[in-house]
Formats: structure tokens, sequence, C-alpha cells
């Protein structure tokens, strides 16, 4: 069983084990070992985002490379898909990613990907947490300058995926204070939109805070008051995107992955998407309508983008707003995201209503049950009595999804049907289940 690193690096609370001093220089120290062993003269790029606890992150880890013989670059302040194509397209043995998301400014995240600009497998995981968890000495952190090259490199990429730019279109973005403060606005002035920023004055400590992916209402208001033609919100670190419409509607991962993939259909690009099980059962649906499949993995991007590889499928995705081109980059991009649906938009010529009106959501409740432990679902009995009755009711009609989160002590309960009556009573009887057998 693996200790440290859970559905997308390690995570915690900054200062606090596994997120002390002592065990991010040794996550460095165990990276420069192995990279070390497949790379003559290695150099890792090491990025993060606005979080005040990022820059002492970064020097334990580039202290615990260099121990080993490692010559770590910082990006500096860049998004997660900017280091993975960081790593992909230069010299870089690895990239490391510091960061946690859409989480608030007290937790941060080690992310690692190998030199394919992949995340890493399980099984590499598990070999680093040997060495991270053996590790009895002392850290020595390492200063470090930024290198300024590396996120115009990345910008680059970004702009050359959108000949014939985008001018004229008016775009609100909310940066979730965090690593596409600076990157957002640059990027889609530089294509000729007019591009307004809110949430892109971070402090180290207002990341994500009321804004951003997972607050949606102040950008909507600032698309419905500007008159603009859409509204793109990120997350921390970038690497998803939602949208708000020009009439104030939400245009989650699941509309994303329906206005892209039916362009990439009709171009004979695509026969099925690939999504995790949380993807609405409309998504399902509606791209049987049109001929086209729908994959479902575990919940986290790296299962969806394992998937993607294996079936060699251009496009997947989760509904939160990682969505994954493997056209462009090897793992989810909220900028890239943004690029592909303005494209859409500019070459149909239909806002983003127009775009998704065929695409019928069913009604669908999460419900965030926080536990004290953990045990096998088959063995709770009064939870898995309340899903059967669910399951019953709703037929091929809906769906009942039962989890534990990889990053913190949650169980997820997702119910979904026609009826958002029923759907609401399902996930509170179930999430009444689990308090009453792990509360």
């Amino acid at each position: 069983m693996r200790q440290l690193f859970g559905t997308d690096g390690v995570r915690g609370v900054a200062g606090q084990y596994p997120l002390d001093e002592k065990t991010t220089f040794a996550v460095g120290l165990a990276l420069g070992r192995w990279v070390s062993s497949h790379h003559r003269s290695p150099e890792v790029v090491i990025g993060m985002d606005t979080r005040e606890s990022g820059p002492w992150i970064a020097r334990h880890v580039a202290g615990g490379l260099a121990r080993e013989g490692v010559r770590p670059r910082f990006a500096g302040l860049i998004t997660t898909p900017g280091i993975a194509y960081a790593a992909r397209s230069g010299s870089f043995a690895a990239g490391v990613m510091i960061s946690a998301s859409h989480n608030p400014y007290q937790d941060n995240g080690i992310k690692i990907i190998d030199h394919s600009g992949y995340k890493l497998p399980d099984e590499q995981e598990h070999a680093l947490e040997r060495d991270i968890l053996a590790f009895g000495g002392e850290p020595a952190p390492l200063p470090l300058t930024v290198d300024e090259g590396l996120d115009r490199e990345y910008l680059d990429h970004l702009a050359s995926t959108l000949p014939g730019g985008l001018a004229g279109m008016r775009i609100a973005i909310d940066a979730a204070n965090g690593a596409a403060s600076h990157l957002a606005p640059e990027l889609f002035t530089r294509l000729g939109a007019d591009a307004d920023c809110i949430h892109c004055s971070p402090n180290g400590r207002n990341i994500n805070l009321n804004c951003g992916s997972l607050h949606l209402q102040t950008l909507r208001a600032r698309v419905l008051e500007t008159g603009a033609d859409l509204g793109i919100a990120f997350d921390g670190d970038a690497d998803r995107a939602l949208f708000i419409s020009h009439s104030g509607k939400i245009v989650d991962g699941d509309a994303v992955m329906w206005i892209n993939a039916r362009p990439l259909h009709a171009r004979g690009k695509l026969s099925e998407v690939v999504a995790t099980v949380m993807s609405n059962l409309g998504l399902e649906r509606a791209l049987k309508r049109d001929g086209i499949g729908l994959v479902r993995t575990p919940v986290g991007d790296k299962y969806v983008l394992e998937e993607m590889i294996r079936r060699g499928a251009p496009l997947g995705g989760e509904q939160s707003g990682h969505v994954i081109f493997r056209e462009y980059a090897t793992t989810g991009d909220g900028l890239l995201t943004a690029l592909r649906v303005l494209e859409v938009m500019r070459d149909s010529g239909k806002d983003l209503d127009a775009l998704t009106a065929d695409l019928e959501i069913y009604p669908q409740i999460l419900v965030n049950v926080r536990v004290k432990q953990r045990r096998a679902l088959a063995d709770l009995h009064a939870v898995n009595r309340e899903i059967r009755r669910a399951e019953s009711e709703f037929g091929e009609a809906g769906r009942v999804l039962v989890r534990f989160s990889g990053t913190e002590p949650l169980a997820r309960v997702m119910v979904e049907g026609p009826e958002l009556a029923r759907v609401e009573h399902f996930a509170n009887s179930i999430a009444d289940a689990i308090r009453g057998e792990l509360g």
C-alpha cells in the first residue's frame, strides 16, 4: 500500500509530514537517484504555483536533486502542463511541479513528470516511496534562480496551436490568483483577443480563495456585466478550465468534450472519448447519438491518459475541467483547452449556448462525507443497502458511484438520474449511511 503518493502526487499541509523539510528534500533525493540511473548529466525542471510555501519546497527538492548530482533548473511560476511541456520538449530527465491544484494555500503538493511528459505510473511512484521513506539524513536546501525562458517556450507552443488567432473575441478570465495569473492574459492578448482578467493578483495566500474553477459566481457576474463572448476559469495550477457562456451558463468538462468531439469525429479523427466514472450520463447518451463511444476510467486524469494511450484516443478528460488533447499535450491543460473551445467557436460561428444546446445533462448530486477511517465498501452493509435501493429505482436511467478520495479523508457519493428530487433523496440517504458506519 502506498504511503506518500495519492492520485496526483504527494499532497498535504505545507510544513507538515509529508510536506515537511526532511521529506521534501528526500523526494528530490529519490528522484535524483532514479534519473541518474537512466540519464547522463541529467537536469530536472522545477516549477510552482503561487502558494507562499512553494519557494522553500522548491529549494528542498532542488537540494535533494543536487546531492545526487542532478542539476535543477527553476521555471518559477508556471502551470503544471507548462512543466509537462518543458519535460518532454527540452533536455530534461524529469519535471517537478509544486502545487496543490484547487486546494487552499495552506496545502501544497509535489507532482513528478517523466521525460515523456507523462505523470509517473503507480509502480514507479511506489519505488520512489521506498527511497524517500528510507532517508535518515538532514536536508540541505539549494538556492534557486528563475530561468525566464522556460515559460516563454511554453507560451510559444500554445500560441502555435491556433493559427489565425482570436481577433475580435472578448474574453473574461478568472486566473484563481494562481499559476495562470500572468500567462493567461498574455496568451489571449497575443492572439488578438480582448482579455479581461480578474483574480490575477496572487499574494501567496489568495490562490483559489473564492475564485477560479471552484467558485464561478464572480466570473459569471463579470461576463454578464461586460457582455463578454465567454468566461474562462482556471484552478490554481491551470491544468483545468471551466467556462461561462455569454448568457451565464456553466460549461463544464463534459460539455467541453462534447463540443470538441463532434468536429473531430466529422473529420474522421475520433471514434470514442475517454472520460471518468464521474462524467454525466447525458454526455454518454449524446455521444452515442452521434455514433461516438464513451469509455470510462477511475477518477484521475492520469488514468484517463493511460486509457487514451492504450486506445489511441485523441480526446479525453474529466467533468471537473481536466481535458486532454493528445495531439498537443500529454496532460490536462486549461490554457490549451480554452484555445480548443475558442477555436470551435471561431470556426463554427456559434457561441457556447448554441454549441451545447443539444447536450442534455442529467441531474447529478455529489456529496462529500468526512470519514474517520476507511473500510472496504463491500463491508459497509447499510451503505450497500442504500446503493441497491437507488440502483433498483433508476435502472439504466441513472447511476450511483461511491468512492474514497485519493487526496482527502472523504467518501464521495455521486448519484444521477432523471428527477432531481429522487437524486437528492438517494445521495443523502447513502451519505447518512456512510456517516453512520464511518463517521
